[in-house]
């Protein structure tokens, strides 16, 4: 039987990754499965609620928060570098998790299946519910090209939430419940092939966080694999969990993956007053966030 590993990084969140880890740790999988919980410098006693209460997990104490892809890479490394040598037999897949996630019974097992029924998939994401019950509209996008990000930018795809151009970024204009074909699905919970991982390489760390998963994504259709959005199976999301304790400097964050994605990607394909236009747009919206963000409440305080 294929088998998982599943990599969460926790970042002051200790009492939502310990409700993660206990929805994990009730799942009566199929697949062997081993979970690594890398903490990204937290001051919360995350780490030591890990060695407490699931001392069977692998636990990676990072000495410095350095981002989301930072830590996922951590674990991965040392989980092929742990393969390679020979001191552990390797896993089939590699998710990726958010510890304000809860894994419901049969998840695990339904998107590992999933993909060993469709061998040209390289990565997949389940419909991602919210606490309200809503869509996470991150769970299925489009990448943000310039087309796509200035119909986004612009309140396009806010207005008209169900054209089929205007709307791609999200897919709005789909069923929640329909399979399909997307460009990306949200890091908050990924499943990509290990296999896949050797052939395209880890997360890219100059993201700190937010755009990793869309660039990680990017390459990984970039070799020819397809990434479903498969709404057959269903995780809860919290969100925000991290974002929310330091919202100024993670709007920061949320705009600086823009200009890196774009710079990455598109820049040089695209026309110099267009780069001048999306650069200087992504910058006003920054400013409008910040600005947004500072009148809101402390408690209402988050990513725009």
């Amino acid at each position: 039987m294929p088998s998982l590993a599943i990599v969460i990084v926790s970042y002051n969140t200790r009492d939502l990754l310990r409700a993660c880890l206990h929805s994990i740790e009730s799942n009566q999988t199929r697949h062997a499965i081993m979970v690594w919980v890398v903490d990204n410098a937290s001051t919360d006693g995350s780490a030591a609620m890990v060695r407490a209460d699931f001392p069977q997990m692998r636990l990676i104490v990072s000495p410095r928060n350095g981002g989301f892809a930072y830590a996922n890479n951590l674990a991965i490394r040392a989980m092929f570098n742990e393969a390679d040598q020979g001191e552990s037999p390797g896993a089939d897949y590699i998710m990726l998790l958010n510890p304000d996630t809860i894994v419901p019974c049969g998840a695990l097992d339904g998107l590992i299946e999933y993909m060993e029924a469709h061998p040209d998939v390289g990565a997949c994401g389940p419909k991602l519910l919210l606490p309200d019950g809503s869509l996470d509209l991150a769970c299925r996008r489009s990448f943000p090209t310039p087309e796509v990000a200035f119909y986004r930018v612009i309140g396009l795809s806010r207005l008209f939430p169900r054209h089929p151009r205007f709307a791609r970024y999200n897919l709005t204009y789909l069923d929640e419940n329909c399979e399909t074909e997307v460009d990306a699905v949200v890091g908050a919970c990924m499943l990509v092939r290990a296999s896949v991982v050797r052939e395209v390489g880890l997360l890219d760390e100059s993201f700190f966080m937010y755009g990793e998963d869309l660039d990680w994504a990017y390459r990984i259709k970039q070799y020819g694999w397809r990434i479903m959005y498969v709404p057959s199976v269903t995780v809860y999301h919290h969100k925000r969990a991290s974002s929310s304790q330091r919202p100024a400097q993670t709007i920061r964050w949320f705009y600086d993956a823009m200009r890196i994605f774009h710079r990455k990607h598109f820049a040089a394909t695209t026309p110099a007053l267009l780069n001048a236009a999306i650069e200087t747009g992504i910058t006003l919206k920054e400013y409008l966030s910040l600005g947004s963000n500072l009148l809101r409440t402390p408690i209402r305080r988050r990513v725009g």
